[in-house]
């Protein structure tokens, strides 16, 4: 059934960063989604065992990043190796939100959200933030749209 998922489910790709005092981290997420429109509010699912699910509950802020389609690289560079570990940021320009979240200003666009709640969801916890600011940095780009062959 995940397979059918993979496939028939469109997700964009994106960088979630988030920022706990001086430790900053960044994740690849495809579960996205709005939620609400009065306010704005915006969820991502992230699995526990994520660093940057720490981060998040302790910080309350996080910044969603849509990439653009021809961002693959950054995307895994963001995805593959644990921020526990690895600095994911080390010679990566970044701009801070309001938040204090880390923005990648080569991204098509991003929402700066604080957390308003968390609902468990099987193996992963979905947080829901309000959105307190977005903007579209490249509009002449295209968002990336996940595909599990560009990944896997």
């Amino acid at each position: 059934m995940q397979d059918i998922a993979f496939a028939a489910l469109v997700n964009g790709v994106y960088v979630v960063t988030t920022r706990l005092g001086e430790k900053l981290n960044g994740m690849t997420a495809a579960w996205v989604s709005q939620v609400s429109i009065s306010p704005l509010m915006v969820m991502v699912s992230i699995a526990p065992p994520r660093y940057s699910h720490t981060l998040i509950m302790e910080s309350g802020i996080f910044a969603i990043n849509v990439l653009s389609r021809d961002q693959v690289e950054l995307a895994k560079r963001f995805g593959y190796k644990s921020g526990r570990t690895l600095d994911k940021f080390a010679g990566l320009n970044y701009l801070t939100a309001p938040s204090g979240a880390p923005v990648l200003p080569q991204a098509y666009a991003y929402f700066d959200v604080q957390l308003a709640c968390t609902h468990p969801a099987g193996d992963h916890t979905l947080f829901v933030g309000e959105v307190r600011e977005a903007r579209i940095l490249h509009p002449q780009e295209q968002p990336l749209i996940f595909k599990k062959i560009d990944f896997f």
